[in-house]
């Protein structure tokens, strides 16, 4: 089987087979002074460690359980913060594209676009980050079987784009619970392109809290150590400095007090793995 590598910027390279990347941050911008302030302060934990780094943040969050839970600062504001994180920096940058006409416009600012889980099967949306030549993760929706995502795969190459990664982020198993079958990393690795394990959503409770999605995050340790055993190409974190204050997926963020540690415990494996 052919290990694909996908090349965000110059210098980060995923694949399932080389040193796994981080893609961290919070789930949503915050303000500018947050987004700013985090991704400094990931950027020196990871580069002490020599892993490379991608920081993520979401500038809307489109599918929140409630109409008055907070979303983020929109596309426009969102973008140039981004942008402003990107430049000041130095690092590559990914956000949720969550339609069609937001793809082309973000493309010029963003490295990485990512195809967020409930919309893993929608093609014009597909369609329309692969277009922009950008490489593009999408994350399998929780309603799909691992093997689904050869057609969302097909759908991808079908318009053009081979710079592509798949993300594990949970199934649905009854109501507001996730879990996560580490079979289906070794079946979408079958596909040749990078697979990233998404740790924290994957610990998430969708709308178990009514208003909001709850989240057991004591349980993201054990679950990105049982990844980086079966081998993945990168691990997806979100990260806050306290998660219980968070405007988005506290519960299931980690605090980056524990990030070093954490990462710490999954270069050995990867290591050893690899």
């Amino acid at each position: 089987m052919e290990n694909k590598q996908i090349k965000i910027n110059k210098n980060i390279i995923l694949a399932n087979d080389k040193p796994f990347v981080v893609i961290a941050g919070p789930c949503v911008i915050e303000s500018e002074k947050q987004a700013l302030t985090l991704a400094e302060n990931l950027k020196k934990l990871t580069s002490k460690l020599k892993i490379p780094f991608i920081f993520k943040a979401s500038y809307d969050k489109a599918n929140r359980s409630s109409s008055f839970s907070y979303r983020g600062p929109g596309i426009e504001e969102g973008l140039k913060i981004l942008a402003k994180v990107k430049k000041e920096l130095d690092l590559s940058v990914i956000t949720d594209i969550h339609n069609e006409t937001q793809a082309t416009k973000a493309a010029q600012v963003i490295d990485f676009l990512q195809v967020p889980a409930f919309l893993s099967r929608q093609t014009d949306l597909i369609k329309a980050c692969a277009i922009t030549g950008k490489p593009v993760n999408i994350k399998k929706g929780q309603f799909l079987a691992p093997e689904d995502m050869f057609n969302v795969i097909k759908k991808a190459e079908s318009f053009g784009s081979k710079n592509l990664s798949v993300t594990e982020r949970g199934v649905s198993f009854g109501y507001h619970n996730l879990i996560v079958d580490f079979r289906g990393l070794e079946i979408m690795k079958q596909m040749g392109y990078p697979v990233i394990f998404d740790a924290t959503h994957s610990v998430q409770l969708p709308g178990g809290c009514g208003t909001f999605s709850g989240g057991n995050r004591e349980f993201v340790l054990p679950l990105s150590k049982a990844a980086a055993a079966v081998g993945i190409a990168a691990l997806f974190l979100e990260v806050h400095e306290n998660p219980d204050k968070a405007l988005s997926d506290g519960a299931n963020s980690i605090d980056l007090k524990c990030f070093e540690q954490l990462l710490k415990y999954i270069k050995v494996i990867d290591e050893a793995v690899k």
